[in-house]
């Protein structure tokens, strides 16, 4: 459970998609004008996270990664298919966008004609195939993880551009000055809000207790002064009684 909630506040504050690692900034810039049409393109990233990074996570494991057809038998246990890794990610993915395009369309098409070409690029968005890779790479080692790895990957996301929309959507009636205007002003806020992003790792990250070997470092430390103290008290001893005897 722990681990589950680590995960989880750790994907959506810390490895952020746009603060961290600043993947989908072509879609988290083009449609965070308003946060209506945000909030939409956001839970279509959730969604899309949501069932590829699981799907690709049993890909990868039973599939894809050195040894994984173990399981049709020991003949097959050194063959290595990772080179596929990109080729059918992205299969996964684009299949998944194809049906939330087909919803979307469905049952609010003022919401994907506002999205426009962006809904059918999700298939595209590096934050999409950033989250199979990481899960890749992290070596995420359950399916409920890497289910919870996606879902918290597309919160965090959805976070970012909701937040940048509402901001947008305020600094329209705001005194900009005229060259920071548009993508001049959205860039500064960008920034600002990743500083208060990654403030949030050391509240999930910090350890209070000291590294192994920290006390006998510490001890040590407090001997030598000591013997320091010790020698300095030794010689102005020394030099007082030598004045004495000149005297």
């Amino acid at each position: 459970m722990l681990e589950h909630l680590e995960l989880f506040f750790k994907s959506i504050f810390i490895d952020n998609m746009v603060f961290a690692v600043f993947l989908g900034m072509c879609s988290y810039l083009a449609v965070s004008k308003k946060v209506s049409t945000a909030v939409g393109l956001g839970a279509a990233v959730i969604f899309v996270l949501a069932v590829t990074v699981p799907l690709n996570w049993l890909l990868d494991q039973y599939l894809l990664r050195d040894g994984a057809l173990a399981w049709l038998g020991p003949e097959y246990a050194d063959y290595n298919l990772s080179f596929l890794s990109f080729i059918l990610f992205i299969a996964t993915i684009a299949t998944m966008v194809q049906l939330v395009e087909i919803v979307v369309e469905k049952f609010s098409p003022s919401l994907y004609n506002s999205l426009g070409i962006f809904l059918p690029l999700i298939a595209v968005n590096c934050a999409i195939l950033g989250g199979s890779l990481f899960m890749q790479a992290r070596d995420i080692p359950s399916l409920g993880l890497a289910l919870n790895y996606g879902i918290s990957s597309g919160i965090g996301w959805f976070l970012a551009i909701v937040a940048i929309a509402a901001i947008r959507e305020k600094i329209r009636y705001s005194n900009v000055p005229a060259p920071l205007r548009g993508l001049g002003i959205t860039f500064i806020i960008t920034g600002l809000m990743g500083i208060g992003f990654q403030s949030f790792g050391g509240m999930l990250t910090g350890d209070n207790e000291p590294p192994e070997g920290t006390e006998a470092t510490t001890a040590e430390k407090v001997e030598e002064e000591k013997i320091i103290k010790k020698e300095i008290e030794d010689d102005e001893k020394a030099v007082s009684y030598n004045d004495v005897i000149n005297e």
